[in-house]
């Protein structure tokens, strides 16, 4: 009996669709959610989203953020956005695509944002997520940090700190660890050897 209400369901679903397909699939609690944030995000001019796998996931998408202003201004940095079904009750999973030397970022791409951490909660969104990883450029913190190198480097001396930015962002070097050239307007030659570009 469960089996024929099943497929009597089935036969009313697709009677009930104008063209015959397939109904179109119910979106959770947590879907509309994020539709409603994606469609009022008010993002910075210099931050831009796209959606790799079509605008039909709205699960998995990515948001570019390009500092005019800072340490970090004049560079294109990606961060992947993986929305739980739990959400706004769960917080997304953030990366950073773009391999970055910053105190608050990673060489594997994890960000040390309190807001997609600890300091959670579900009246956030995508927006203040977004200016969160903004500010991270902006004002780049030694505390609390995944890469100790620049937290170092940036506790010792913010000049420094900036000296040894624009040099990795430019010539792609720290030490052994290469990183993508983010300003090739810079650039006087393509692809500069590792001798000569690298700053200890």
């Amino acid at each position: 009996m469960i089996r024929l209400f099943k497929e009597k369901e089935k036969l009313r679903e697709t009677a009930e669709s104008s063209d015959g397909r397939a109904p179109v699939k119910k979106l959770s609690a947590g879907e509309l959610r994020l539709h409603k944030d994606i469609s009022e995000l008010n993002l910075p001019e210099s931050c831009g989203i796209s959606f790799p796998n079509g605008k039909d996931d709205l699960l998995n998408f990515e948001i570019t953020i390009r500092p005019d202003e800072g340490f970090y201004g004049g560079g294109d940095f990606v961060f992947s956005f993986k929305v739980p079904l739990m959400y706004p009750h769960e917080a997304p999973k953030v990366k950073c695509k773009t391999k970055v030397y910053h105190p608050n970022i990673d060489l594997a791409g994890n960000v040390c944002l309190n807001i997609l951490r600890e300091d959670w909660n579900p009246v956030l969104n995508i927006n203040t997520i977004t200016y969160g990883l903004y500010h991270l450029f902006t004002q780049p913190s030694h505390e609390d940090p995944l890469n100790p190198d620049a937290a170092a480097v940036l506790r010792a001396s913010s000049q420094a700190f900036q000296t040894v930015v624009r040099h990795v962002m430019t010539n792609g070097y720290r030490g052994e660890t290469y990183y993508p050239q983010l300003m090739q307007a810079m650039q006087h030659t393509k692809a500069p050897s590792r001798h000569q570009s690298r700053l200890k």
